[in-house]
């Protein structure tokens, strides 16, 4: 992998829709399952990686702009957005793609920026209520 990759060595350094936070990023095959790595501070969350090509998949789909709808994992997620998509039963893996309990949410807030960053996603960078598209990759 190289830099622009986002492997361990070297994860994408982003920023949550909203610009309010900086997080890492990164992808960790080795993981069982696969993973997508995120380190907010001391914090790390994990979501199977397998939701970067999902996510895109159902944004393609709907061919139109998608609330984030950001929600920690003991609130509820408000229905149609991404973060509801991303703990439906009827998503490709029949439920969270969070996968360490107590923190399974925020998917909305922390998987977009990664979408965007390998050019799949367009996101919206307001102050709140932010939206995002499916983009074809180059």
């Amino acid at each position: 992998m190289t830099a622009e990759d986002g492997g361990h060595a070297h994860p994408w350094v982003l920023e949550t829709p909203s610009g309010g936070s900086e997080f890492t990023a990164y992808r960790d095959e080795t993981l069982d399952p696969p993973s997508l790595v995120v380190q907010v501070g001391k914090t790390q969350l994990r979501y199977q990686l397998r939701c970067i090509d999902d996510l895109h998949a159902m944004l393609a789909t709907r061919r139109d702009w998608v609330l984030l709808g950001n929600a920690d994992e003991q609130k509820p997620a408000a229905v149609g957005t991404v973060e509801a998509w991303g703990r439906a039963p009827d998503n490709p893996v029949g439920g969270w793609y969070g996968i360490k309990m107590g923190l399974r949410g925020r998917f909305a807030n922390y998987v977009p920026p990664v979408l965007e960053k390998l050019g799949l996603a367009e996101v919206e960078h307001n102050a709140r209520n932010n939206r995002m598209r499916a983009v074809s990759p180059d």
